[in-house]
């Protein structure tokens, strides 16, 4: 019989990463999907794999792909979502914005996009540059899907900042500015009611 309270408990989707391997974004990423689970919530991962696999968004596509299903749903389900993108050429990465385009598929549903959820931020660049443009456009992204910015957002330069193996990260402030964000988006996901 499945554990019940397992499923029961709100879920955080994460979105973040890049193409190619477990990278700086996914760590980060993965701290403070860790700080929401230490909060009780489930979490869902979707990295720069999961997203690889997810076709160029095509509105006028009438089938969907187990991945693109499988996304969607997630997000659906999702009480709180957290996204994470590298800073490229000053804006988010494609990955990141085809996976967030595929949130159209949730237009006509009660709760479309994602109105009224909290969302949680987080940057990674190699320089300081591209991680307040990233965070700005990741800001805009999120206000026109109508949801909640969360109000602290976390910007790591890469350059003097170093994450392991082991969800380890060289810079304690660093660290626990990402750990406050899943902190921040379990604290708000309350406000949304039972998803």
């Amino acid at each position: 019989m499945p554990d019940q309270t397992a499923t029961a408990r709100p879920l955080v989707v994460g979105i973040g990463g890049v193409i190619g391997g477990n990278s700086s974004t996914e760590r980060a990423l993965a701290i403070a999907l860790d700080a929401a689970a230490q909060e009780g919530f489930r979490t869902r991962m979707f990295g720069g794999e999961d997203m690889a696999r997810l076709p160029l968004y095509n509105p006028r596509a009438t089938v969907r792909t187990d991945d693109e299903r499988a996304f969607v749903d997630a997000v659906r389900d999702a009480s709180a979502l957290i996204i994470a993108s590298p800073g490229y050429h000053g804006s988010i990465s494609g990955v990141v914005k085809n996976a967030l385009d595929l949130l159209q598929e949730t237009a006509r549903d009660e709760r479309p996009y994602l109105a009224d959820m909290p969302v949680g931020l987080i940057t990674t660049a190699h320089g300081w540059q591209a991680t307040g443009s990233t965070i700005a456009a990741l800001r805009s992204i999120v206000h026109a899907l109508r949801g909640w910015p969360t109000p602290f957002a976390a910007a790591i330069n890469v350059r003097s900042t170093n994450f392991d193996d082991d969800g380890g990260c060289s810079d304690p402030a660093v660290h626990e500015q990402l750990s406050l964000i899943g902190r921040q988006v379990a604290r708000f996901a309350p406000l949304v009611g039972d998803r």
